[in-house]
């Protein structure tokens, strides 16, 4: 019998999730000694040399990583993307104002119902009707809208947008789960927010990127911390920021800028989505459940077509060391999530048990 505790664990979990074995190293060096200070990074003030370094460093390596204009400023928020649901509508919906929404899944879904409570609300298109297996096309975005909003990637279906639309609207998206993950061109984009807790770092903290030039002019008054135009002011400090989370995804955006950046990181997450789409199509057992040409590179969701044999499969994957493969009940079957710091070998390891489930037949 295998001995599971010395066994390399595969973790595929939805997030939190993943992060590079060298960033763990790091920061739980930083809990017991910071900087060499003789002091945790979790009691120093955050207002010190030290983690004012590690603000600035974080930001500067997301202008880097992503390729940010002038004229858009990166901040560290707290709240989660569900925070900007409701921080993006105050910021952006003009008072008798209204707004566009992709509706791609549970998170836009989210973002629609909090964007109500503060005007008109229109969704534009959704793949509701077949359970969000898909990615809407063929709709058009009004030019009288203060702004569209859309969710990149969808963790929960397996669902991601391959093509932006083009429109003079003000652009909104939630990157949540694949930001840092493909290019992007960041000016196509008026705000971005992406929770850290998929490709960046621990849960805790937020990232946002916004082209200044169009806040201000809703009409009405945002409460202080909800402005976003007060954490820019503040340099993302108008009150303690979450010191931890924040200095972990400065330490992931090292490993990936020294790695050779987001093209290379790229390159990697389709060879392995690539290689379990293979396996899932020429599978007689597996079969996919989101439409093949909106399948996300980050998440993938399949089902076992005799459902006889998940008890089997199930045990195999947990004696392989395979982690957090279970899908979202309102899928069901498996997810597997690969993120950035997810090795390829991880997916191999899953593909040889899914193999051997076939041969097993």
């Amino acid at each position: 019998m295998r001995n599971i505790s010395n066994m390399k664990k595969h973790n595929f979990s939805a997030g939190p999730c993943i992060l590079p074995q060298q960033v763990f190293r790091e920061a739980s060096s930083s809990i017991l000694n910071f900087n060499n200070l003789d002091l945790s990074l979790i009691e120093i003030s955050h207002r010190s040399a030290d983690f004012v370094a590690v603000m600035e460093e974080a930001v500067q390596l997301v202008k880097e990583l992503l390729e940010v204009p002038l004229g858009y400023s990166v901040l560290f928020l707290q709240g989660g993307a569900s925070m900007e649901f409701l921080m993006v509508a105050n910021n952006l919906m003009k008072v008798d104002g209204k707004a566009g929404y992709l509706d791609t899944g549970a998170w836009s879904s989210k973002a629609i119902k909090e964007a109500k409570l503060f005007g008109g609300t229109q969704i534009l298109a959704s793949s509701k009707d077949k359970n969000y297996s898909y990615i809407p096309k063929d709709y058009t975005i009004p030019s009288d809208l203060d702004y569209f909003h859309c969710t990149s990637n969808n963790t929960i279906f397996g669902t991601q947008i391959k093509a932006f639309p083009i429109t003079d609207v003000i652009t909104v998206c939630d990157m949540s789960s694949d930001i840092f993950s493909k290019k992007i061109d960041v000016s196509k984009f008026d705000l971005i927010y992406a929770g850290a807790q998929k490709n960046l770092g621990p849960a805790g903290t937020t990232l946002v990127i916004v082209k200044d030039e169009i806040l201000g002019h809703t009409g009405r008054e945002i409460p202080t911390m909800l402005d976003y135009k007060t954490h820019i002011a503040k340099d993302s400090m108008f009150n303690t920021p979450p010191v931890f989370p924040i200095y972990v995804s400065m330490l992931t955006m090292r490993w990936l800028k020294e790695n050779g950046g987001v093209s290379w990181i790229e390159k990697i997450n389709e060879q392995k989505a690539e290689l379990l789409y293979q396996t899932i199509d020429n599978s007689s057992i597996f079969e996919g459940s989101a439409n093949i040409e909106d399948r996300s590179t980050m998440n993938a969701t399949f089902l076992l077509t005799n459902t006889e044999l998940e008890e089997e499969f199930n045990k195999m994957c947990a004696d392989g060391g395979i982690n957090g493969l279970k899908g979202h009940r309102s899928v069901g079957g498996y997810r597997a999530s690969m993120y950035n710091a997810m090795p390829l070998e991880s997916v191999q390891a899953l593909v040889e048990i899914m193999n051997e489930l076939e041969r097993k037949g």
